[in-house]
């Protein structure tokens, strides 16, 4: 089939729907199928910058949320434009990565099934974009409905936006939980040392890495919150975070308040390829999520990707880490929010490094197991050839 990955986002990007087609591409290449991407970054600069980005900031001035709003529905028409060009390749199927391109494809008149990765309204919500209770989250709201009956078939990455989706528009998803590259994501502990005088790492330092959006949903907050108890048994544990977002004032500021500035460090955007690098070079690796304004983790791409690197994992239980973590037994899983649990678990796992040694292996082989690129992709190919 020829097949193209759509997103009203930009791509390639930082974060896991960049990471999710990126591999997905990966997956069905290998299975003989013919794969494009089409994104927002394909729009001329000039639109990006000028008509879909420019105006949002006076609009969400007069209304918060309206320059959100804006800035999605000139992405979804530019999409439209491009796939309704008599240049654009003919395709079997389109597989969507958000509600916008789903429409925008849709529009098109082309057949169109979507990958669902979160919750559009309340994660605008959660992040400040849009206010919980306006006619523009109610508009958001309208749109993902829209997108989710009129698409061929709704694919969700974990069972709660499969019922997210069941809930809000009536739709019965098929659940395929994410996915990574099984042979990129390997563990690599032979050059622990050397990746950690790449990057400047003290060589002897317990470290702990966070590949996460500075985002509220993703608790980056608690790990800093977590770490002065850390510190009084490891006086020289390293934290170090991977990610951007507008949580990084806040961080700062929690940072400088605890005084705790040499042994924290905000590397900001981390390219994918050196990502690995990091997981290799930490002994534990945090996915912290929390619950937000109606937002709950999906299958997290970075704690897969960790799992898969052979790195011993700590994530929140929430949504669904829950599904890809079995407590106790390829990781552990504290409560939400709880800086004393989190705290307690990281000094568990310094004090018994045995114990990150064996979370590790099971980890490693359940990733090959139940979350390869291949297979996701197997189960991909069988929606497509449904919906046509």
């Amino acid at each position: 089939m020829k097949i193209l990955l759509a997103t009203s986002y930009d791509y390639p990007h930082l974060g896991g729907l960049s990471t999710h087609m990126a591999t997905l591409k990966i997956g069905l290449e290998a299975r003989g199928h013919e794969v494009d991407t089409l994104s927002f970054s394909d729009v001329p600069k000039w639109k990006r910058d000028f008509i879909a980005r420019g105006p949002s900031f006076v609009l969400n001035k007069a209304s918060l949320g309206a320059g959100y709003v804006w800035t999605l529905q000139r992405r979804q028409a530019f999409l439209e434009e491009m796939l309704k060009s008599p240049d654009c390749p003919k395709y079997d199927i389109v597989n969507a990565q958000d509600v916008f391109a789903t429409l925008a494809s849709i529009k098109a008149g082309l057949p169109t099934v979507t990958t669902v990765h979160g919750y559009l309204t309340y994660e605008g919500i959660s992040k400040g974009s849009v206010a919980e209770g306006s006619k523009h989250a109610e508009k958001l709201m309208a749109v993902e409905r829209d997108g989710y009956r009129k698409t061929r078939a709704v694919i969700t990455v974990d069972t709660r936006i499969k019922n997210y989706v069941k809930k809000e528009a009536g739709i019965d998803g098929t659940a395929i939980r994410n996915f990574i590259n099984v042979d990129d994501f390997k563990p690599d502990s032979e050059n622990k040392a050397a990746y950690r005088k790449k990057h400047g790492v003290d060589a002897e330092a317990p470290v702990f890495f966070v590949p996460r959006r500075l985002t509220k949903k993703n608790g980056v907050i608690y790990p800093i919150l977590s770490f002065p108890a850390v510190l009084e048994k490891y006086p020289n544990a390293q934290l170090i975070f991977a990610g951007t977002g507008e949580a990084m004032d806040e961080m700062k500021k929690l940072i400088a308040e605890r005084s705790i500035g040499n042994n924290v460090h905000l590397l900001g955007a981390v390219e994918h390829s050196v990502i690995k690098e990091y997981y290799a070079l930490a002994d534990v690796v945090l996915v912290p999520s929390v619950f937000s304004a109606g937002v709950e983790e999906a299958t997290s791409i970075s704690a897969l990707e960790a799992m898969g690197s052979g790195s011993p994992l700590i994530a929140c239980a929430v949504g669904g880490l829950k599904e890809i973590i079995n407590h106790g037994v390829d990781g552990l899983l504290v409560e939400e929010k709880s800086v004393e649990e989190l705290s307690d678990a990281m000094i568990e796992l310094l004090d018994h490094p045995e114990k990150g040694v064996q979370y590790a292996e099971a980890a490693r082989k359940k990733i090959e197991n139940e979350y390869s690129h291949t297979a996701a992709a197997e189960k991909y190919e069988s929606i497509y050839k449904a919906s046509l």
